[in-house]
């Protein structure tokens, strides 16, 4: 009987410890080809690879569906090798890039890095769903909240003109604006990105106890968390996701004139005839608004204007006097236009207010401001081959080069609630009100690359969405006000855009509107104003002067021989010196995911001093660059150019740096107090650099690069490819480019020239290089050779 006691005994314990076993062990997991679905109490909840280092989360409440293309999203997830570890109310989902650990109680997520340290984790607690009357769909507001650490820096979210590096304590409401450009993506200098793919107005919350992202609608959580290590590994992973971005042609990287607003051919024509005639080099003019006509006609893609008799004429004009154009168009059209009538046969036209608005004529004065003028749906496939059957037609016909599209966010007036139940071609607008831009940019680009591979596409733009780098499109931070304070601004914002993985920003010379500065060009403070923004425009991956209140021509500054004058010529020919440099840099950008305007961040993450400054940056690999945004020479309405004004720059840790003025060497990790006149823009280049400079021209590709002058600058090792192609088609794609790689050993003072590699059809087969080693030293290292494609080794 002893024996069969403790026999049953042995069983039950067994019995126990296998319905314990099962009690741990989650049964309500299913693994799939790309990861894992999870059941919970009161959530759906599904983890999918897309690379190794890119997953995507989708959460909805539970027993309802969740089917989303997305607007952003291009990349088909790719088989990713991952492994599943139970542990007790835990689920460790792994990859080669990427730890994920859910908690199987709470459904809260862990993201650790391959090494596994913790990167970022959602917080407890939060309701994830509200349900929400969205006209008439049942959904719900969506929430999802995460932990950071104190001190953890965060960048990104699109163009913000807070003047912050770091985007931590704020409070923001994205929806898009005329100066505000929103992408729901951050990336952390741990070396992490997380994209939160939701179109609705969404606030970004940032405070001590939790960072959070709220949109009105969705229909579930979906989100992406990246891993790439740093900065640069972030924004490519992001690029993948999203999509790449292709090259523009050579002459969009000139120097480029406008105005609110040429008012004739004639005068349109004349602003490049004037600076041919002053030998100052200009690329493009961009013709502004209004050649149309009246507002009836508002955006009717033709010149209906009797002040514009031959725009074919003027178009011929301005490309033989070996300059571009491109013109204005918008998202809205007038009730007389042809695009208005097709458009809204098809109910394809928005009834919320816009600009320009009946009986507002406070802006620009004389102005008639007709009702009518509507916002098209670019969410609808149809109204956008509409928008390019009349573009083509009208414009694109005659020869533009590329298209200014204003108001891509759209302008939306007076707003009222009830707004955003209009119906698109996608749901409400509420539903997908930010992505506007990335549907109305992308409808152009798309359309025009069926129309031809001849010609690159070139897409101005005052709004952006997350994916738009894939378009072509070049956005710029909006109608800025002109102050010291705003061209600060302007270099945060902008590098923010860049470190959300669209490359492509600009700004308006001298702000938009002169506000404060009364006396306009006469006013001296706004003239030093103007040649310091311009400076620091040499230095963006757009290079143009536009505004209204008064022209900003060249020659409205005074003539050669007087300082403003003289320092606005000097920085846009610097600019064209660069050029080889620049063009170089933006093949990087389409080939390696880099980027050309680089927070300090993306170089030295390991130098706490730069993490949240927002004042510098590096353009391109080589040159550090800080902008002047304080008035050194203006007192009591008057210039004083004589008085000695200095700028403060930190030089960060991890590299020595030359003066680009006087070849000067500085060990990093120190403040030095540059002097800067009025016609010196504080730059430096890090050592264990190599820069090609172009010839002086007057347009980009007035010169071919047959006779450079290679820059080396000792100290450390350096390498750089520089890059060649037809500069306006797409054959790149195909293979028609060209490279030669520079690599310098600093030890053996060694340049070594790579054998040239491709081939295009132009291409240079016999060249000769001016090399140079930076120093400070009166007697400056030179020698030139010739170069025939073949490697080639030469000592110093």
């Amino acid at each position: 009987m002893t024996h069969i006691k403790y026999f049953l005994i042995g069983i039950a314990c067994i019995a126990f410890i296998c319905t314990s076993c099962n009690f741990n062990k989650d049964p309500n997991y299913e693994k799939t080809k790309l990861g894992i679905k999870l059941s919970l109490e009161n959530t759906n909840l599904e983890i999918q690879f897309y690379t190794p280092s890119i997953a995507r989360v989708i959460k909805t409440p539970k027993n309802s569906s969740f089917e989303k293309k997305s607007l952003s999203v291009v990349l088909k997830p790719k088989k990713t090798s991952f492994k599943i570890e139970e542990k007790k109310n835990e689920l460790l989902l792994k990859s080669e890039k990427l730890e994920i650990a859910i908690n199987t109680k709470t459904g809260n997520i862990r993201y650790n890095s391959p090494d596994h340290s913790l990167l970022l984790k959602e917080k407890t607690g939060d309701p994830l769903f509200t349900p929400f009357k969205d006209v008439d769909q049942d959904t719900y507001t969506v929430s999802q909240s995460f932990n950071l650490d104190p001190k953890e820096t965060i960048y990104g979210l699109g163009i913000l003109q807070n003047g912050k590096m770091s985007q931590r304590n704020l409070e923001i409401k994205m929806i898009q604006a005329n100066r505000e450009d929103y992408i729901p993506f951050f990336q952390s200098v741990k070396g992490y990105g997380l994209f939160w793919d939701n179109y609705s107005p969404t606030t970004f919350s940032d405070d001590t106890s939790a960072t959070s992202f709220t949109s009105e609608v969705g229909d579930g959580i979906d989100y992406y968390v990246m891993y790439g290590g740093n900065a640069d590994g972030v924004i490519a992973n992001m690029r993948q996701l999203t999509g790449q971005a292709p090259m523009f042609p050579l002459w969009t990287y000139g120097y480029w004139q406008s105005k609110e607003r040429y008012k004739s051919q004639e005068e349109t024509v004349g602003v490049v005839k004037k600076y041919r005639d002053l030998g100052v080099p200009l690329d493009g003019i961009i013709q502004d608004w209004q050649y149309w006509g009246d507002n009836y006609h508002w955006n009717a893609m033709e010149f209906l204007n009797e002040e514009f008799p031959n725009p074919q004429k003027m178009v011929d004009d301005i490309h033989a006097l070996n300059a571009h154009i491109i013109i204005s168009i918008w998202a809205s059209f007038g009730p007389k236009t042809q695009p208005y009538k097709e458009l809204e046969k098809g109910n394809m036209l928005f009834n919320f207010s816009t600009w320009p608005q009946s009986g507002k004529s406070d802006w620009p004065p004389n102005m008639d401001y007709p009702s009518g003028v509507r916002v098209y749906d670019p969410y609808n496939p149809k109204a956008r081959d509409i928008y390019w059957k009349y573009l083509n037609k009208g414009l694109f016909s005659l020869g533009i080069d590329g298209w200014w599209m204003d108001s891509t966010e759209p302008d939306h007036l007076d707003i009222k609630p009830e707004d955003f139940d209009e119906k698109t071609y996608l749901g409400s607008f509420r539903k997908v009100r930010n992505a506007f831009p990335l549907m109305t940019v992308g409808g152009v680009y798309k359309h025009m690359r069926e129309a031809t591979s001849d010609k690159r596409v070139f897409i101005l733009t005052r709004s952006a969405f997350a994916g738009q780098q894939r378009y072509a499109s070049n956005t710029w931070s909006g109608d800025t006000h002109a102050s010291w304070k705003t061209l600060k601004d302007q270099i945060s914002s902008g590098l923010n855009f860049s470190l959300t993985g669209i490359p492509y920003w600009n700004s308006d010379i001298g702000g938009f509107f002169l506000g404060k500065f009364k006396d306009k060009l006469d006013d001296p403070e706004y003239r030093e104003l103007y040649a310091r923004w311009l400076q620091f425009a040499a230095f963006t991956p757009m290079m143009r002067s536009h505004g209204a209140d008064a022209p900003r021509e060249i020659y409205q500054f005074g003539k050669k021989g007087e300082p403003v004058y003289d320092a606005l010529e000097k920085y846009i020919n610097l600019r064209y010196s660069l050029l080889p440099y620049i063009y170089s840099e933006a093949w990087q950008i389409t080939n390696q995911q880099s980027s050309l305007m680089r927070a300090l961040v993306m170089d030295f993450p390991k130098d706490e001093k730069v993490l949240d400054l927002n004042d510098q940056y590096m353009f391109g690999h080589s040159f550090l660059v800080a902008p002047v945004c304080k008035s050194m020479y203006t007192e009591d309405k008057k210039e004083n150019f004589q008085k000695e004004g200095y700028q403060k720059v930190y030089l960060p840790k991890g590299a020595d740096w030359f003066d680009y003025w006087t070849g000067e060497r500085f060990s990093g990790g120190q403040t030095i107090n540059k002097k800067a006149p009025i016609d010196i823009l504080p730059l430096y280049v890090k050592a264990g650099s190599i820069v090609p400079v172009g010839p002086k021209v007057e347009y980009a590709e007035e010169k071919d690069w047959s006779n450079l002058q290679i820059n080396i600058y000792p100290g450390a090792d350096a390498e750089f490819t520089l890059y060649e192609d037809e500069n306006d088609n797409y054959n790149y794609e195909n293979g028609a480019y060209s490279e030669i790689k520079f690599v310098w050993n600093n030890d053996k003072k060694e340049l070594t020239i790579g054998k040239h590699q491709g081939k295009f059809e132009g291409m240079l087969k016999n060249r000769s290089f001016q090399l140079h080693i930076e120093t400070a030293e009166t007697t400056k290292t030179t020698k030139k050779i010739t170069y025939n494609g073949e490697k080639i080794v030469i000592g110093f």
